[in-house]
C-alpha cells in the first residue's frame, strides 16, 4: 500500500514536471555544508563527531511543488553505517497576501533512508527507514521590526511497524508520534563586512521543540519540552551563484531523554549554487 502511494506520488510530480516545461524553467540549489556536530531535534546524532550535509533542492517550474534529497554522513568511521538519506516531495504557496496575517506554509512528506542498515533494524542497528508529514505555517507580517514566527507540526513513524524503532524497540520507546517546532527569526542589517558590499544581513534563529514521545532510533523519550536552539547565520555572495553560510549554533537541553548533554554548541558552513 505505501509503496503504491509512493509509485503515484513520483508519477504525479514526473507528469507534472513535463506539463510545466514548456511554461517556466526547473530551478534548485545544490548545498554541501560541514557541521562540526549534527544535532538533530535535539538529537546528538553522530556523538559530537562532525558531519557533511550534501543536498539538492529543486523547484518544479514554478508550480509550488519540489524535491529535496539530503544526505548525513559523520566525518567518523565509528558512525559509517549511521548515514541517511532524506527524500522530500512538497509543496510550497501562500495565503492572504497583504494582510497583517499573511500565511506562508509548505506541505512535505519525507522518507528518512539508511542505505547501509536492514529496512526492518536489528537491536545493533535500530535506524529502520522511517516517514514523516510535515507542515510548515510562517508569518512574515505578523510581528513588528521584522521578527518572523513559524511553525512546524510533524508527524513521524516507522516504514515498518514491527522494527526495533517501532513495537519491538528494546527500550520500549518508539519513532511514532509528533514533534511541535515553534520558531522565531530575525534579520540584522550591519554594515558589510565584504570588499564592496555596503550590508550585511545576520539573520538570529531560535526554535523552541516539544517531543510527544518520539525517538526516531526507537528511544524512550519523554512526553516534553526537549530542547531549545539559539543561532546566527549570514550569507556571502561569492559571485557565480556562489554562497557560502557560516553558522554558530547553541543547545539548551531540558529533557535528557532526548540528550545527555546539557548544553550543545556546533558551528556550519553550507557552499550553495542556484541554477
Amino acid at each position: 500500500m505505501k509503496k503504491g502511494i509512493l509509485v503515484t506520488v513520483v508519477i504525479l510530480f514526473a507528469t507534472l514536471s513535463v506539463v510545466q516545461a514548456q511554461e517556466g524553467e526547473l530551478n534548485g540549489t545544490i548545498d554541501v555544508t560541514y557541521l562540526s556536530k549534527y544535532v538533530w531535534r535535539g538529537f546528538d546524532i553522530y556523538g559530537d563527531k562532525s558531519a557533511i550535509q550534501p543536498s539538492i533542492d529543486l523547484d518544479l517550474y514554478g508550480t509550488g511543488f519540489g524535491i529535496n534529497v539530503m544526505g548525513h554522513m559523520a566525518n567518523s568511521s565509528e558512525y559509517v553505517n549511521g548515514e541517511r538519506w532524506d527524500y522530500t516531495l512538497y509543496y510550497c504557496n501562500s495565503l492572504f497576501e497583504g494582510e497583517s496575517y499573511a500565511t506562508n506554509y509548505r506541505l512535505g512528506w519525507v522518507n528518512y533512508n539508511y542505505p547501509d542498515q536492514p529496512s526492518e533494524g536489528s537491536a545493533i542497528a535500530p535506524n529502520a527507514s522511517l516517514q514523516e508529514l510535515q507542515a510548515l505555517l510562517s508569518w512574515p507580517n505578523m510581528c513588528p521590526g521584522g521578527v518572523v514566527p513559524s511553525y512546524i507540526l510533524v508527524k513521524m513513524w516507522p516504514s515498518e511497524s514491527g522494527s526495533f524503532s517501532g513495537t519491538n524497540s528494546p527500550s520500549g520507546g518508539t519513532a511514532s508520534g509528533f514533534i511541535h517546532i515553534f520558531m522565531l527569526d530575525y534579520p540584522i542589517t550591519i554594515q558589510g563586512i565584504m570588499p564592496d558590499t555596503a550590508e550585511q544581513v545576520l539573520n538570529l534563529h531560535t526554535e523552541l521543540i516539544y517531543n510527544d514521545g518520539v525517538g526516531p532510533a526507537g528511544q524512550n523519550v519523554d512526553q516534553d519540552w526537549s530542547n531549545a536552539v539559539f543561532g546566527i547565520s549570514t550569507s556571502f555572495d561569492l559571485g557565480s551563484n556562489l554562497m557560502l553560510t557560516p553558522a554558530i549554533y547553541h543547545q539548551v537541553t531540558m529533557d535528557k531523554s532526548v540528550n545527555d548533554d546539557k548544553d550543545e554548541t556546533w558551528v556550519t558552513a553550507g557552499l550553495s549554487y542556484k541554477f
